[in-house]
């Protein structure tokens, strides 16, 4: 069997035929040439308008990177021809297999962008003897059909967040739709401000923004304010992970406050090694870790009292009716603000302050949380890890459509992988 009947078999087309196949050495590596040429009486394609126009004349001959057989890297080689198109004058004819000046073939760039899916791309530019700028390329281009056929229909509930992607507090916002069985990432925007996310609502559109249902965030304030004033009909959502992180945070500090001032008087150090017994959920601990929580729980300690007042909020979720919890939160934060535990009560307060929205999370029938954009957040997380960082925003927005986008793929004549 000849590569020509498996390439016509495969990757064949209208108006262009495979002739030679010939092995080559480039940079002291054996390749395969195969050159095609255009079908007798065919007219060829306007690049501009893709319509076809009578030949002007011929140019050099362009090699085109194809899918590597059996080791060998494989090159379609092909005498390109200008028109004279009546629209648009003397142009480059449009080749079925290329876009433009890229010297990779689309079915070699989707092959490329599909293990760059699977493995890190310096190892996927290493498995094909190929380089991590063609690879990002193939990515690139992947990436760019699928934002421009994707689907932006029927979204009624997203989520944002926002995610560190280089040191020194450089953060990336990221909107997700999270409606049921559908979850992808949206948009990018750098940095995560009040500018950042009214990017957000300009792409999307005022006809879509004003069909969301539901959106959910966290407590940082450019994002309220401008979800309150570009989706002011949607119920907001604050949802019991932000919460649980306060409630922790506020914890530790108590917890690590007390345990100075007992070692400060020389006192027994009864709070040592504590830390995760009492962040951790019960049915969490390991066994050393629950004997530990029994003894410290027999102590009337500030960081007891704020132990055993996390636990009693988690009665909160446990509610089905918003008046109900709307009760118990009053009441709870009545008892936190006697306490006399600053931590606490700033958390307390907080919770007072964002009251309505956290009680949306019982109007949406707990159907949507921001543990799902915490989930699609830690994927975008091992996403840039994966690149130990990128050195543009470019870079870093590419691989996130690329791993979280669920983007339509360019069509192929055969699937190769």
């Amino acid at each position: 069997m000849q590569v020509q009947t498996i390439l016509n078999q495969c990757y064949k087309f209208k108006s262009f035929v495979y002739h030679q196949v010939r092995f080559v050495t480039m940079n002291g590596k054996k390749c395969i040439e195969v050159d095609v040429l255009p079908r007798r009486n065919s007219r060829p394609i306007c690049n501009c308008c893709e319509k076809p126009a009578p030949l002007y004349d011929s140019l050099n001959k362009r090699r085109f990177e194809f899918i590597p057989l059996w080791g060998f890297s494989v090159f379609l080689v092909y005498l390109m021809r200008r028109v004279q198109c009546s629209d648009c004058g003397v142009r480059i004819e449009r080749v079925p297999w290329a876009r433009g000046k890229r010297e990779l073939t689309d079915t070699y760039q989707q092959f490329l962008a599909h293990w760059a899916k699977k493995l890190p791309w310096k190892e996927v530019a290493a498995s094909f003897h190929t380089s991590w700028e063609k690879v990002f390329h193939a990515v690139e281009y992947v990436v760019q059909w699928g934002l421009e056929h994707r689907d932006l229909s029927n979204i009624t509930a997203i989520g944002v967040d926002e995610i560190a992607w280089r040191k020194g507090h450089k953060y990336l916002t990221l909107v997700y739709q999270i409606d049921a069985g559908k979850t992808r990432l949206l948009w990018i925007g750098k940095d995560r401000t009040v500018k950042t996310f009214l990017g957000f609502f300009r792409f999307f559109g005022e006809q879509r923004s004003q069909a969301l249902k539901f959106i959910c965030s966290d407590m940082w304030k450019p994002y309220l304010k401008v979800i309150e004033k570009k989706a002011g009909q949607a119920i907001h959502i604050l949802d019991r992970f932000h919460i649980a992180a306060k409630l922790n945070k506020a914890i530790d500090e108590v917890r690590a406050d007390e345990h100075r001032q007992m070692k400060k008087a020389g006192h027994e150090p009864v709070l040592k090694n504590s830390r995760w017994c009492l962040l951790k959920r019960k049915e969490n601990l390991a066994e050393k870790q629950e004997i530990k929580l029994k003894e410290i729980l027999r102590y009337n300690l500030k960081t007891i009292r704020a132990y055993l007042l996390k636990e009693d909020f988690n009665g909160f979720w446990e509610y089905v009716s918003p008046a109900w919890a709307e009760k118990f939160l009053d009441r709870w934060c009545i008892r936190v603000m006697r306490s006399q535990i600053e931590p606490m009560k700033k958390v307390a307060k907080t919770i007072r302050a964002h009251k309505p929205l956290i009680l949306n999370w019982f109007k949406a029938k707990k159907a949507f949380s921001s543990g799902i954009v915490e989930g699609l957040n830690n994927k975008a997380k091992v996403t840039t890890r994966n690149s130990y960082g990128f050195r543009t925003y470019r870079g870093a927005e590419i691989a996130l459509y690329h791993a979280l986008g669920n983007l339509p793929a360019p069509p192929m004549t055969h699937r190769f992988y």
